[in-house]
């Protein structure tokens, strides 16, 4: 008799890997860009669940760490939004895009 895989044990296994490696990211990101982009999970079975999180986990692992801190991605978000300023400012100084 074949035993039912246990997702659910297989989810948590898979949370504490992504811990272990990465350690500066709390279960909250990683759950939050892992189900990006999948619509409402509430009905998510644990076997799409785990789908999920595995895909997620082989991209970072492919993508390699980053040590962002929030100082530095809030950083890049307003220089972002402060796009006109910065291409008045190359205009005024010669230079034009």
């Amino acid at each position: 008799m074949s035993r039912k895989p246990n997702y659910y044990s297989q989810i948590i296994a898979t949370l504490n890997e992504l811990h272990k490696s990465f350690p500066t990211y709390n279960v909250g990101k990683h759950l939050s860009t892992a189900l990006d982009g999948h619509g409402d999970v509430w009905g998510m079975s644990d076997k799409e669940l785990l789908y999920v999180l595995t895909k997620y986990r082989i991209e970072l692992d492919l993508d390699g760490p980053y040590n962002s801190s929030d100082q530095e991605i809030e950083s890049i978000i307003k220089s972002g939004m402060d796009l006109d300023n910065i291409f008045e400012e190359e205009e005024y100084n010669g230079e034009e895009y």
